[in-house]
């Protein structure tokens, strides 16, 4: 079974009160999901502001992440109700547990 889909991700970056926030937006077509990330310099750090992108992405990102597979996994949960809870990879075939 051949199967190919785009998805795109929109990362928003922005400045408030010291802290870089990010906001990572997934719309697969059936289900929206937003990742949100902070990152701030403690008092004495050297301002690096691509620093604080990176971090407030790469935390943005990881929350999308989390969320996009506690939708996988309740999606298998329903597909087949025997396999919630289970340990080990669930019956259908699709793991569940990270890389």
């Amino acid at each position: 079974m051949s199967h190919t889909t785009e998805w795109k991700v929109r990362l928003y970056l922005f400045e408030e009160e010291g802290t870089t926030k990010a906001r990572a937006v997934l719309d697969t077509g059936t289900t929206p999901l937003t990742g949100h990330g902070a990152a701030h310099c403690k008092p004495g750090d050297t301002d690096v502001p691509e620093i604080g992108d990176e971090l407030a992405a790469g935390r943005a990102l990881h929350d999308l992440g989390r969320q996009l597979l506690d939708t996988a996994e309740r999606d298998v949960v329903a597909m087949d109700p025997s396999v919630a809870g289970r340990e080990g990879p669930p019956a259908v075939g699709w793991a569940m547990g990270s890389a």
